[in-house]
């Protein structure tokens, strides 16, 4: 019987990360997967980032994975989104070969020390006294380990819909994991029941696209990982269509077809992407709904149109495309569909992502009600990490919504659940003007570090980038510029009409209508490179919004380091209603802080505990 470490189940975003972090950090490691071809499949729409998606992307770079850099590597196109707006909103997205994209992630994960690639299919779970002991396949074989990281995606139980025809299925042409789910039930884990979709593909030599506006790329595009310099990768266009009347009439004609409509589908679909047939509905008055049609890659003729995800029948997801501009003609190579799939409410997780039930069982992505790739690979990342400290027996690394957006995510699926797929937006980060996608190597490339999965070289690196910008920032601070006749002619090349008193270019700088390069250029400063000068900007521009920020964040702290025993008794706590003992028993928070944001726990209950930990305090 072989023995490893830490062993995870399912080769898809979530997984990859996970058996690379493990890996990476000195463990035995296996990843089971079905198929070797399918590992890291872009099932839905091949593209990384997006805005809350691209802070993701980032963050997982800086702590050690792996995403940006494949992204950086096989990307046909980037773009800044919010580019007009705050840095704090900004957020990289590209568009991904998905192809190369996949066989790169394997390339990895075949060359990495440590990690072993199983093909089989996981049919039980492996559980002694409720902790981990192994796992047995479908072949028959059985393997010992420490941690087990679940990643399994759509596949638990899963079924597609086309149509009023369903069958058993993870995505289409692949079966669905039965048994695993049978092990959660064995177990004690509540499970739950969501769904996805994805739009019909269609190719490329039937669209018009005379009909359709272009979307390019950015001229100079950014890349995801702090390691990759530049990108000088062929880049693609996309192009815009949209639905109208006609396509609405198909799908009101039809919706006894549908089995969103139906009945047939029971889980709950993601509610920021839903279905043409539910925008259809949902939102009579709007007559058009974007499409944008995105490339799959270099090397294939199939475009994604992103904005029709459908499971309506094929005939009929025929009628609605052919209603759209430019897809009059346009050809169906593979039809849209929905998915349904067990999930395990993520309230039984802790912050670690180790389930509170079974010791040394981790859960990361869709198993956990995620919706996105970028979602699954940051969980991924977390539980790796955490499942290889499991093994080596010591202690956990979290994250917390105060230093990081991978913080946000596990803080809101672990204390608040999720009765829908879940998807990061800059909406949900409290903090989001420190949580900045650019200045995610200074807020977590010395944790990576420390954890093994940074090198020495890129941490030194990094810790040089933000040496020079203090030093910039230092240097704004000390020129000073007097209001004479040159200086008055200098600024007024930038935008700046007058100056009565003598000031300094860190205070020019603060005007809204002053770029930090070109001030430079106007006072004949010598200049610094670009992602100095771009943090130096960010934060003088900033300052007093920043450090509003930093003072809630240290108000918050307070809580977030007030812990609490994992023996407390809520249902001793005097002047607490029993719903709210009920709730706080079901989560278990590790802290103040974490209590505080469950749904239904007002302050004064907060107040209540705390007084009684404090009492408990001073008799101890």
């Amino acid at each position: 019987m072989k023995r490893f470490d830490v062993i995870v189940i399912g080769g898809g975003h979530a997984g990859c990360e996970a058996a690379l972090a493990s890996a990476r950090m000195d463990c035995q490691t296996a990843l089971v997967t079905l198929e070797a071809d399918k590992i890291a499949l872009m099932p839905c729409n091949p593209a990384i980032g997006g805005v809350g998606k691209g802070h993701i992307v980032r963050e997982i770079d800086a702590l050690g994975g792996e995403m940006a850099k494949i992204i950086d590597e096989t990307g046909i196109q980037f773009r800044l989104l919010n580019s007009s707006k705050g840095p704090a909103v900004h957020g990289y997205r590209a568009q991904a070969d998905k192809h190369q994209y996949k066989n790169a992630m394997r390339r990895v994960l075949e060359n990495t020390v440590n990690l072993e690639l199983i093909l089989d299919e996981v049919h039980e779970l492996v559980f002694e006294n409720y902790e981990v002991r192994g796992l047995r396949t479908a072949s028959g074989i059985e393997f010992q380990c420490a941690s087990i990281v679940i990643t399994t995606g759509t596949f638990l139980n899963g079924r597609i819909h086309i149509g009023l025809n369903s069958r058993p299925a993870g995505r289409v042409g692949e079966n669905p994991s039965t048994k695993l789910s049978q092990s959660f039930l064995s177990a004690g884990f509540e499970l739950g029941r969501l769904k996805t979709g994805t739009p019909p593909r269609l190719k490329r030599d039937s669209i018009d696209f005379s009909k359709c506006v272009v979307q390019d790329g950015d001229a100079i595009p950014r890349p995801f990982s702090f390691s990759t310099s530049h990108i000088e990768r062929t880049q693609v266009p996309c192009h815009i269509t949209s639905t109208n009347e006609k396509t609405a009439g198909v799908i009101q004609d039809n919706l006894d077809r549908s089995p969103l409509y139906s009945g047939i589908i029971e889980g709950v679909g993601p509610r920021y992407c839903p279905s043409i047939e539910d925008k259809v509905v949902k939102f009579p008055d709007k007559k058009s709904h974007n499409i944008f049609l995105e490339p799959e890659g270099l090397d294939t003729d199939w475009i994604y149109p992103n904005g029709i995800s459908t499971s309506m029948d094929e005939d009929v997801q025929h009628q609605l495309v052919r209603t759209i501009p430019g897809l009059e003609d346009a050809e169906i190579v593979l039809p849209g569909y929905a998915v349904e799939y067990d999930f395990v409410p993520p309230t039984q997780l802790m912050p670690s992502l180790e389930t509170k039930r079974v010791s040394g069982l981790f859960h990361a992505g869709q198993i956990n009600g995620t919706s996105g790739y970028e979602e699954a690979a940051c969980q991924g990342l977390m539980a790796g990490i955490n499942a290889a400290l499991k093994a080596q027996k010591r202690k956990s690394f979290l994250l917390t919504r105060m230093d990081s957006y991978i913080g946000v995510l596990i803080d809101d699926l672990v204390t608040k659940g999720t009765q829908e797929p879940y998807r990061m937006f800059t909406s949900r980060a409290e903090y989001r003007l420190i949580l900045r996608q650019d200045n995610a190597d200074q807020r977590l490339m010395a944790k990576g570090h420390e954890l093994g999965l940074v090198s020495t070289q890129l941490y030194n690196h990094c810790m040089e980038k933000y040496n020079a910008v203090d030093r910039e920032i230092q240097r704004l601070e000390a020129t000073t510029v007097v209001p004479n006749t040159e200086n008055l002619t200098r600024l007024s090349k930038l935008g700046i009409n007058e100056l009565r008193n003598a000031t300094t270019l860190n205070v020019l700088l603060r005007r809204p209508e002053v770029k930090h390069d070109e001030l430079l250029r106007a006072f004949e400063v010598e200049e610094v490179p670009k992602l100095v000068g771009e943090q130096v900007e960010i934060r003088v521009k900033y300052e007093g919004f920043i450090a509003r920020q930093n003072q809630l964040v240290e108000k918050q702290k307070k809580l977030e380091h007030y812990r609490i025993p994992e023996n407390f008794s809520y249902k001793g706590v005097p002047g607490l209603s029993h719903e709210v003992a009920q709730k706080l028993e079901a989560i278990r928070p590790i802290t103040l802080g974490q209590a505080s944001r469950i749904s239904g726990i007002t302050p004064s209950a907060i107040s209540l505990i705390m007084l009684l930990l404090e009492k408990n305090r001073d008799y101890s």
